[in-house]
């Protein structure tokens, strides 16, 4: 008896774990923290928690949905890649048609709850967000190295669906909490591809670092992508959206940032490439914090 419990409460955790994967727990947990970010910008006096609740768990589900159809889709090319192979739907763990039903339902539910409880402009938005990510980006992966500029524009939506849902219109504020979010990504997955560039080649991935073996061409787009965001982080106090702190913290963050960048372009290898993942993982979190800290 005790060994049938502890099997099927064997099954259950690996069930658990796949799902985990299947909705990219990790990343989804990132689009949260940058929903939070651009709710907490937009919002002005005491917080609505039943609208911020409302505001997560429907982006959450968005997410969530958005990344099980992704690895649907994807399944094949997984299946010939190290780095995803053991993936639940190409390991065979989740049947496709079980990650497809699992993603619509996750993925509508969201958007119906973001229209809902929120209003129309976040569930446009979040809508927006899965259709570029999964109709756009996904098939372009394999068609253009352009991928990756793509691929950023849902990865830098979330932020404005928070602030969508706390404010109910567009300003200069959340475009530039937009901006910040695509110009991060661009270092931190071209520092990702080349890392992983022999593995993307087998998935049929054409990525930038497919015509660059030397690394040349995607470690300067890198270094530059991360100059051009030290600018966009200033705005902010240069606007006069944030104190003076944001400005001078942003300034030597953003610097940290460069430099790590700049010594991927100087050296090209496999290690400074995984520094300057490192440190974007680092950086954007503090600086997202920093930027509610000394809003004003």
């Amino acid at each position: 008896m005790k060994t049938t419990v502890a099997i099927s409460e064997s099954r259950e955790q690996g069930l658990v774990d796949d799902v985990l994967v299947l909705v990219k727990a990790r990343l989804s947990f990132l689009v949260l923290i940058t929903t939070l970010v651009g709710f907490l910008l937009g919002w002005r006096g005491p917080i609505d928690w039943l609208l911020l609740g409302a505001t997560l768990i429907g982006t959450a589900l968005c997410a969530a949905g958005a990344a099980a159809l992704n690895q649907w889709w994807e399944r094949d090319g997984d299946a010939k890649m190290k780095r995803t192979s053991s993936r639940p739907v190409p390991a065979g763990r989740i049947q496709p048609s079980d990650a497809l039903m699992f993603g619509l339902f996750f993925s509508l539910t969201g958007i119906a709850i973001l229209a809902l409880f929120t209003n129309s402009g976040a569930a446009f938005l979040a809508f927006a967000t899965i259709a570029i990510y999964i109709l756009v980006y996904t098939p372009m992966k394999r068609i253009s190295s352009l991928n990756t500029l793509v691929g950023a524009v849902p990865g830098a939506l979330p932020p404005l669906i928070g602030w969508m849902a706390s404010r109910g219109h567009y300003e200069l504020e959340g475009g530039l909490l937009f901006a910040i979010l695509w110009f991060w990504q661009m270092p931190h997955f071209l520092a990702i591809a080349w890392m992983y560039r022999e593995d993307y080649a087998k998935g049929g991935c054409i990525m930038l670092t497919a015509a660059d073996p030397n690394g040349y061409a995607t470690s300067r787009q890198a270094f530059f992508y991360a100059l051009f965001l030290l600018v966009i982080t200033l705005l902010p106090g240069v606007l006069g959206f944030n104190s003076a702190v944001w400005f001078f913290c942003a300034l030597g963050m953003g610097l940290a940032f460069a430099g790590f960048a700049f010594v991927f372009m100087r050296r090209r290898d496999v290690p400074s490439a995984r520094a300057l993942f490192f440190a974007s993982i680092l950086y954007l979190p503090l600086l997202l914090g920093l930027l509610v800290l000394t809003k004003k």
